[in-house]
C-alpha cells in the first residue's frame, strides 16, 4: 500500500511490475481493486499504477466537490509527485472520461488514452446510476445502503459474469463518502466531451461491451466521430466490466495497443514540463 499527500487529502495507490509506466483509473463507486487481475498480467510488461480517486477506496476525502474536473487535477498531481513525465492512461467508466479530460488539459502528460465503457456524454448513463447524481436521491440511497446493496446483488449476474463483483462492490461502497457518492456522478451526468474530443491528440482506444447496462454501449460512435486518432474494440460477450467478463481478451487488446510506438510527430512537446 502506497500513498501521496495532496492539498485535497491522501491519495492511495498500488503499483506492480517493472518497465514503462501505465496509470489505471477506476470508475464510479469503484477503487483500484477493479484492476488487480489486469495488473497481475500487464505488470509482467509494464509498471502499472492504480490509484483511488478522492472520496473512494482508501484515498482521503478532504476535498468537498468530487467532480470529474477535480479528478483531472488529481491525476496531474499524482504524476508530478511520482516523477512520471508522460504515460498512457487507462480508465474504466468515469475513469475513462477523466482520462480524456486529462489529455485535453495536460496533453504533455498523456502518451495514449484507453477508455473502457466510458460515457462521452453524460446523457448516455442509464437510469442507474444517473439518478444518484441528484442530491435527494443520492442521500436516500446512501443512508439506506443495505437496500442498495441488496438491489445490486440481485442484479449482479446482469452486470458482470464475475461472481466476486458484488463482494467487491460491498467493499468499495462501504468506503465511499456521501459527497463523493452523488457529487461525482452528478458532475459526470452533466459532462459532454463531444465538442472537445478533437483536442485529444494522443492515440485513443475505445473498448465497449455490447451488454453494458450502465453506459450506452454505442458511446463508441461519438468517440470515433469526434476524435482524430481513435481505434474501437467491441466485445459482444461483455458488459460494463470488460476486464472482469473477458480478462484474457481484454489484456491482449490493451497490451497490443500499449506496445505500439507513438510516432514522434504525434507526441506533444514536453520541454516546459516541470517535475
Amino acid at each position: 500500500m502506497s500513498s501521496i499527500t495532496t492539498d485535497q487529502g491522501i491519495v492511495h495507490y498500488e503499483v506492480f511490475g517493472r518497465g514503462r509506466p501505465v496509470i489505471l483509473l477506476h470508475g464510479y463507486q469503484g477503487s483500484w481493486g477493479l484492476w488487480q487481475q489486469t495488473m497481475a498480467t500487464l505488470g509482467q510488461h509494464y509498471r502499472t499504477y492504480a490509484l483511488d480517486f478522492w472520496g473512494f477506496g482508501e484515498s482521503g476525502n478532504k476535498n468537498q466537490t468530487f467532480a470529474v474536473q477535480d479528478f483531472v487535477s488529481l491525476v496531474n498531481q499524482f504524476m508530478e509527485q511520482l516523477g512520471i513525465a508522460r504515460a498512457p492512461l487507462v480508465g474504466h467508466s468515469m475513469g475513462g472520461t477523466v482520462s480524456l479530460m486529462v489529455a485535453m488539459r495536460y496533453p504533455e502528460r498523456v502518451q495514449k488514452v484507453v477508455v473502457v465503457g466510458s460515457p462521452i456524454s453524460g446523457s448516455s448513463l442509464f437510469f442507474f446510476p444517473r439518478v444518484f447524481g441528484y442530491r435527494p436521491i443520492g442521500w436516500i440511497a446512501y443512508h439506506n445502503i443495505w437496500i442498495y446493496k441488496g438491489f445490486y446483488r440481485l442484479l449482479a449476474p446482469y452486470y458482470t459474469k464475475d461472481p466476486k463483483w458484488a463482494d467487491m462492490m460491498d467493499r468499495d461502497i462501504s468506503r465511499t463518502t456521501l459527497e463523493s457518492f452523488f457529487a461525482s456522478i452528478g458532475s459526470l451526468r452533466r459532462t459532454d466531451l463531444r465538442p472537445s474530443l478533437y483536442q485529444v491528440k494522443a492515440p485513443v482506444l475505445g473498448m465497449y461491451g455490447h451488454k453494458d447496462l450502465v453506459v450506452n454501449p454505442n458511446q463508441w460512435k461519438p468517440l470515433q466521430e469526434g476524435g482524430t486518432n481513435v481505434r474501437i474494440e467491441r466485445f459482444p460477450n461483455a458488459g460494463h466490466f470488460i476486464m472482469l467478463d473477458e480478462p484474457i481478451l481484454f489484456v491482449e487488446k490493451l497490451k497490443t495497443f500499449l506496445d505500439e510506438e507513438v510516432p514522434a510527430s504525434d507526441a506533444p512537446a514536453i520541454e516546459n514540463l516541470t517535475l
